[in-house]
């Protein structure tokens, strides 16, 4: 029996000397374990989302030192892991240095070779390049390395040899997009079996995204049972970044027999190091231990995970929220006191004449069910004040004289400006902490958020969150806590910015969406892989097929009248949502990403004026003259 052991490591991008403290640690417990092969995930030592960090040569040659150590550190143990090679005789398509995502292996003080290589490590055949990733900015695939050395594209793809105490192995390393083949040519995993390899590693860094484990399951169990091959998957854990969009890695090493079994999963964004016993001679590899597959829903526990991360990262144990009365500043408060004490967190009502004292009693008791310091600041002097001295000033221009009054607009966005740029700012400075931004996706999305205001912040937490899965997370928050943390009023209450009389809740008033309708209408602009517009939209409604299309539970006939209504609120959403929102979601605070398509650097956008297709136009004038 050959015994394995995986760690699926916290990584710090971009700190290659704390990510090899750790894996010294690990070394040095795989040892004391009696384990014959140490599997770490992919890019360990450096991280995955770094940016151009990629681009500096003495990050590099750091890394090289550190493959170098870790080689020298196999001693009476196999180590196998993921990070950066460099080929320094060789440039890139940019002119660059020559860089690959590689795999490495190491016995007994020295780089193993795979079979039939002249390269000390296997390189990354598949380089994704979409959502969030762009490696082929920075690396070189295994396809293009081989057509130079005039090999076919799985030239490289060779097991890796050794004999062990408990007899002989040859692993067959992947790395995380390699078993993700379905959209391409070429085929990592059917090339590699070929070369009879005993068993694979999948070496992984995958970042969490809702309902992706589920398609890795039913995407390996089919490979491994195909090619009778079982497989050892092994992901990082933490927090990573581009800047904008902010990415929990889950771990959750798994392992599948030959048959295509799940046989068993680590528990997610947990510190695991599992153990695992492969015969290589009836191939079957398990568990050391029951590694029961997880069940139940991860969106919390990404969150949760996410958050405490990105304040650890940042050095911060101190928050200020911003509560309205209102379920999307109540979700962030309760999501932040799952992980802080109660009193590392302050909560501010900032109310106006506008705010109902329905929703000024719901802040107050949120803020006591948590037991959390509460402060009320009443704005509506400020306010009214910034108005006066704006209606005092007039300027000349060269047509004519024009007064600055603020129109009622005007002032409800400096409500919002006031309450975040002024209040929580500087309460967060004086508490010695951050303060958040509550916003989520649905407003995101049409902009429907102040510039500078409800838009400021150190994380948007929820802003992946379309509305009804924010509604979701407080009922998930209540369960976790094992009590109602966010009253049942706030879950009922009709939501509402309360900025204006137009906005009065205790009047049945509130926001100008119709949310089961409306989430469902813009994330078909932004998720899914064929993104709609108005034409797919228009053309679905005249079908009578648009609820099964977008999947929204409503009936849109129930909602507007004609087509006429239908379509002026289709071109009211689309024409913010593609016209002065991205300017808004371009100066917005990083999110915390758990969708297909976070907005952000994951989907990229431009500042373009909104755009009708000629068939768009042409059925719209079929509709509204019939």
């Amino acid at each position: 029996m050959i015994r394995i052991i995986t760690a699926q490591l916290d990584i710090r991008p971009g700190q290659i000397r704390a990510n090899w403290e750790q894996i010294e640690k690990e070394i040095r417990r795989a040892k004391d374990a009696g384990a014959d092969i140490l599997v770490l995930p992919e890019m360990c030592l450096t991280g995955y989302l770094i940016g151009d960090l990629w681009d500096q040569n003495a990050f590099l040659r750091e890394c090289e030192a550190y493959n170098q150590r870790l080689a020298a550190a196999a001693q009476g143990l196999v180590i196998l892991w993921g990070s950066c090679a460099v080929d320094w005789t060789r440039i890139q398509d940019d002119g660059r240095v020559r860089k690959y995502n590689a795999a490495f292996a190491a016995a007994e003080g020295r780089f193993l070779t795979p079979r039939g290589s002249r390269r000390p490590y296997t390189i990354k055949t598949l380089l994704p390049n979409y959502r969030q990733f762009d490696d082929r900015r920075y690396f070189t695939g295994a396809a293009a390395a081989a057509a130079e050395d005039g090999l076919p594209p799985g030239g490289f793809l060779r097991p890796f040899g050794q004999r062990l105490q408990g007899g002989t192995l040859a692993a067959g390393v992947l790395l995380c997009e390699d078993s993700w083949d379905e959209n391409y040519a070429v085929h990592p995993m059917d090339l590699l079996a070929a070369h009879k390899p005993d068993l694979f590693f999948n070496l992984s860094a995958s970042p969490f995204t809702l309902g992706k484990n589920e398609k890795r399951h039913r995407m390996l169990t089919a490979a491994t049972g195909r090619l009778h091959v079982p497989m050892l998957y092994v992901n990082h854990r933490g927090l990573q970044n581009n800047g904008k969009d902010c990415y929990t890695f889950d771990g959750m090493t798994a392992a599948y027999s030959t048959d295509g079994q799940l046989a068993g999963e680590a528990a997610p964004y947990t510190e695991a190091r599992s153990a695992f016993l492969f015969d290589p001679e009836t191939h079957a590899l398990t568990p050391e231990r029951p590694m029961p597959p997880h069940t139940g829903d991860l969106l919390l526990p990404a969150l949760r995970y996410g958050v405490s991360h990105f304040l650890k990262d940042i050095g911060v144990s101190r928050v200020v929220i911003g509560v309205s009365g209102g379920i999307d500043s109540a979700v962030n408060a309760a999501l932040y006191r799952s992980i802080l004490p109660a009193d590392q967190l302050l909560l501010v009502n900032t109310p106006t004449r506008f705010n109902s004292e329905t929703t000024k009693h719901l802040a107050a008791d949120i803020a006591e069910r948590l037991g959390s310091p509460y402060v009320t600041i009443p704005i509506g002097d400020f306010v009214d004040r910034t108005a006066e001295v704006l209606a005092s000033l007039t300027i000349r221009t060269a047509e004519d004289a024009k007064n600055l009054a603020p129109t009622s607009f005007m002032k409800e966005n400096i409500q919002a400006r006031d309450r975040s740029g002024r209040i929580l700012a500087a309460l967060a400075a004086s508490f010695g902490g951050i303060f958040t931004c509550n916003a989520n996706k649905t407003e995101f999305t049409i902009g429907y958020a102040t510039l500078y205001g409800d838009m400021a912040g150190a994380l948007a937490a929820t802003a992946d969150l379309w509305k009804h899965q924010v509604y979701q997370t407080g009922r998930a928050l209540n369960d976790f806590f094992g009590e109602a943390v966010i009253p049942e009023g706030i879950f009922t209450i009709r939501p509402s910015a309360e900025l204006s009389d137009a906005q009065a809740v205790d009047k049945g008033l509130g926001d100008p969406l119709v949310y089961d309708y409306h989430d469902y209408l813009f994330r078909s602009f932004v998720e899914p892989w064929q993104r709609s517009t108005p034409e797919d939209i228009l053309r679905w409604y005249a079908e009578g097929t648009l609820e099964a299309h977008i999947g929204t539970p409503l009936a849109v006939k129930d909602i507007f009248p004609d087509a006429a209504a239908f379509i002026a609120d289709l071109e009211k959403w689309w024409k913010l949502f593609a016209g002065f929102a991205v300017a808004k979601r371009i100066q917005s605070p990083p999110l915390l990403a758990v969708s297909r398509r976070p907005y952000g650097y994951d989907l990229r956008e431009s500042q373009l004026a909104p755009y009708f297709t000629d068939a768009y136009l042409a059925l719209k004038e079929q509709l509204l003259t019939h």
